[in-house]
């Protein structure tokens, strides 16, 4: 397990390749992965409002899961953006990109999470 407390999406995109590849996952779960993580980073800045997310990196049993917490209450709700919308299709490609994806309420803001299966991926 691997905490990351950094804005800082090349340490935790860094982290979780470099995790995902020593434990033999495939470079395109690694990558579906990475896209999901930034995915998750970039709407806890930009909707939940928070300047240092913290990620959490959890490798068990052939399950990656990958929780990013914001401070924010609001959950997050899939939208269907326009045709040529610039924005609005991040937790299509979450859901698009891993096995499954939630959001945990907490006390203080959310988790949002997804997880990948090593025999599945």
């Amino acid at each position: 397990m691997c905490n990351l407390n950094t804005p800082s999406l090349t340490v935790a995109r860094q982290t979780l390749r470099g995790a995902m590849a020593r434990t033999g996952w495939h470079p395109e779960a690694i990558t579906d992965a990475e896209l999901a993580l930034v995915e998750l980073i970039v709407n806890a800045w930009r909707h939940g409002e928070t300047a240092s997310p913290v990620v959490v990196l959890l490798l068990l049993n052939g399950t990656l899961r990958v929780s990013v917490s914001d401070e924010s209450p609001a959950l997050p709700e899939q939208r269907t953006p326009a045709d040529l919308a610039e924005s609005g299709r991040g937790l299509q490609l979450v859901e698009g990109l891993t096995h499954r994806w939630g959001v945990d309420p907490q006390k203080r803001g959310k988790n949002v999470w997804f997880e990948l299966q090593m025999d599945a991926a």
